[in-house]
């Protein structure tokens, strides 16, 4: 199972559709499900999402009580075996946002944890396997080089994740 994830997308913020770039990436890599972590900032890209897959995902810290009530602020989904623990990054406990995002899901039995909410992408094993991954922002990158977005690979309960990256 191919999973595209993102995050951030702060629309119409950042214009009225996608990247281009990251429609067409996502849809070269054929994916299955889209997860979003949060800060849509309106249900414009739910849609948007759709046209290339079925989405999920969290509201964020800026989107309103429409979005939170339609998706909530955290949420384990289980896709082939595959325990991830979705959340903005905004919430619970700790310094930095993967830390916060990390403690949100440690008395969880989950292999993943997905969040946005910095803008920074990440991709990390903890000790034990967990996957620790932001995606970064396909709209916003602030100070980063690059837009961003992920893809993991699900089979069996193990996960493959990697960042990808494009220029606008």
């Amino acid at each position: 199972m191919r999973i595209g994830v993102v995050s951030d997308t702060h629309l119409p913020r950042f214009g009225r559709t996608l990247p281009p770039p990251l429609v067409a990436a996502l849809r070269e890599a054929d994916v299955h499900l889209i997860l979003h972590l949060g800060d849509w900032t309106d249900a414009l890209a739910i849609p948007l999402l759709e046209a290339v897959a079925p989405v999920d995902g969290v509201a964020g810290n800026n989107d309103g009580a429409d979005l939170v009530a339609r998706l909530g602020r955290r949420k384990i989904v289980e896709l082939d075996g595959a325990r991830m623990g979705l959340t903005h990054g905004d919430l619970g406990i700790g310094p930095s946002t993967p830390e916060r995002a990390v403690r949100t899901f440690e008395a969880d039995d989950v292999s993943a944890v997905l969040f946005g909410h910095s803008h920074i992408p990440l991709l990390e094993r903890l000790p034990g396997g967990r996957v620790v991954l932001n995606p970064g922002s396909p709209t916003d990158k602030r100070r980063q080089r690059r837009y961003s977005w992920a893809l993991l690979e699900i089979a069996d309960g193990a996960i493959e994740a990697e960042l990808r990256f494009f220029d606008r």
